[in-house]
């Protein structure tokens, strides 16, 4: 298990960067990771895969939300992303290279990689592999987690040396296409953290008073969450939680 550096959890994570789309800056956008990183404050941000295998800093899985172009992201270039503008900015999808150039070691980095099978399923590796080798270059603290714990195990095997976790919250099939039943009932026990060589999870807070965090507490890994909103969900995550991730405040 390689250990979460200190660094997680002395400043508080800007969800998807310091964002603020009324003033054009755009979540998991260049700007909006530069801010946070400004400001003081750690910077987690998402990756989906390009068509041609890049690991693009983007939440969705398709582009119609933050960009005039529509369909899957994984159907796209990393070049063509890179010339799309973000929706009420003025950028395009930027690289996880370019998210490390700004941030520079600068302040940790939490990475998160979408789920890329669909419904937990194994994955094929290819952002895992990719992630992993900017990451050998890379002098900062940095982390990676997925929802997926297949992600989680391909990461420890492809960078045994970075920290990872998994994201954990109250999976229901409802909430998440193609889940079923039993497969969110393993999700949700938590109990694959000494498999997966995992240093912590990042929990949804207001699921934190569950006895299953608790117990991974108990195991002495580190409990983070997403995504608190306010002050008052601050002050109530940090009861249980050692570290927020936030947006939409001053944290």
């Amino acid at each position: 298990m390689t250990p979460l550096p200190t660094a997680f959890l002395a400043t508080p994570l800007a969800h998807r960067g310091l964002h603020d789309r009324r003033k054009g800056v755009i979540e998991n956008s260049r700007s909006a990771v530069a801010a946070a990183v400004d400001a003081g404050y750690g910077v987690e941000i998402d990756l989906q895969l390009s068509a041609d295998g890049e690991a693009m800093v983007f939440h969705d899985y398709h582009l119609d939300r933050l960009t005039a172009a529509s369909g899957p992201v994984a159907q796209v270039s990393a070049a063509d992303l890179g010339r799309l503008t973000l929706t009420d900015g003025g950028e395009g999808v930027p690289t996880l290279a370019d998210i490390m150039d700004i941030v520079r070691g600068r302040a940790p980095l939490l990475i998160e990689l979408k789920d890329q099978s669909g419904s937990f399923r194994p994955v094929d590796g290819r952002l895992e592999r990719r992630v992993a080798r900017l990451l050998s270059a890379y002098d900062g603290p940095a982390a990676v987690m997925s929802f997926n714990p297949h992600s989680v195990a391909t990461c420890a095997k492809v960078a045994p040396a970075t920290p990872r976790g998994r994201v954990t919250c109250y999976f229901a099939p409802g909430d998440w296409l193609g889940l079923t039943q039993s497969r969110a009932d393993e999700l949700n026990l938590i109990d694959d953290l000494d498999a997966l060589g995992a240093s912590f999870i990042s929990h949804d807070h207001k699921y934190l008073d569950d006895p299953v965090v608790a117990k991974v507490r108990a195991t002495g890994r580190h409990v983070l969450c997403w995504t608190t909103k306010s002050p008052a969900d601050d002050r109530q995550a940090r009861r249980i939680a050692e570290n927020v991730t936030f947006e939409n405040y001053a944290a």
